[in-house]
């Protein structure tokens, strides 16, 4: 069966998602170590906090997302519904659409409005991808160990910081999660409200991905996210950067961009997605 380059993207993103929780913070201070026991209990905890919040979907959300990379920069609206999530293209490049490419964000929208089952394919999309979150998730305890290194001060409060590295005892059950095996990083923490705020990955070797059937991950590639408290105890991605090299056969497919999201305010638990898409057609860039 031919590889399709868009689902091992789709699943990549997912994989090194979860290894790059970021939030600008503080140089580490000196502190009282936590003993191993101790540093394992606050990252089960926090790890336990986003496994809960990434299975709550009662608090929907609107924000910008700016996406940028070498070949492209945009802008979109994005709404999150009961019927999944929705998004309005806003700039190219930080500019306005022109006539003809608002014409054609417009016929997209007319289109998803007329045809529902093309929002139940997106919705039905984004409950595998979640499959594979939770997955990530469930099995970033086990895939790691995690050394204590200090502390310091975030936005929000006190963080503690930790470095992990692979558990050799850990042996990935499939392909989504062969890359734990590679990776090293850091991860800092919320000490008050026991929240990932920052966990930098980087591949120290070439890896395999999907044993090696999907491609091979080169070394030297990265990742780091942005959370954070948006108010109301309310924690959402904000910064998102990626550059992974992928080998396929003879292609190499390059992961090289920055997601912000900003903007975040509630919405309506109840919203469908047609109604989302009429606020956004009022949104202006």
């Amino acid at each position: 069966m031919p590889v399709k380059l868009d689902t091992v993207s789709r699943h990549l993103t997912l994989l090194l998602l979860f290894l790059s929780f970021s939030a600008a913070v503080g140089q580490p201070l000196a502190t009282a170590a936590l003993t191993p026991a101790q540093a394992q209990t606050m990252v089960d905890r926090a790890l336990a906090t986003e496994l809960r919040a990434s299975q709550d979907a009662s608090h929907p959300m609107r924000y910008r997302l700016r996406k940028s990379s070498p070949r492209l920069t945009t802008t979109k609206a994005i709404a999150e519904t009961r019927d999944g999530d929705v998004a309005r293209l806003l700039t190219i490049y930080d500019q306005p659409l022109n006539q003809a490419d608002e014409q054609k964000e417009q016929a997209r929208l007319d289109a998803l409005l007329s045809d529902p089952s093309r929002q139940r394919h997106r919705k039905q999309s984004e409950e595998s991808d979640t499959g594979i979150v939770l997955k990530l998730l469930r099995m970033l305890p086990q895939a790691f160990l995690y050394d204590y290194a200090g502390s310091g001060q975030g936005p929000a409060g006190k963080v503690e910081k930790f470095r992990f590295h692979p558990n050799p005892a850990f042996h990935p059950p499939d392909m989504e999660t062969q890359a734990l095996t590679a990776m090293r990083g850091e991860l800092w923490i919320d000490a008050a409200q026991e929240r990932v705020t920052r966990l930098e990955g980087h591949l120290q070797q070439d890896t395999n991905y999907g044993w090696g059937v999907l491609g091979k991950l080169d070394k030297g590639g990265w990742i780091a996210l942005d959370q954070a408290d948006i108010g109301n105890r309310q924690w959402r991605i904000v910064r998102f950067q990626m550059k992974i090299n992928l080998r396929i056969l003879f292609k190499t497919k390059v992961f090289d961009s920055t997601q912000e999201m900003t903007q975040y305010a509630p919405l309506p638990a109840g919203m469908d997605y047609k109604q989302a898409i009429q606020m956004l057609r009022s949104t202006s860039h």
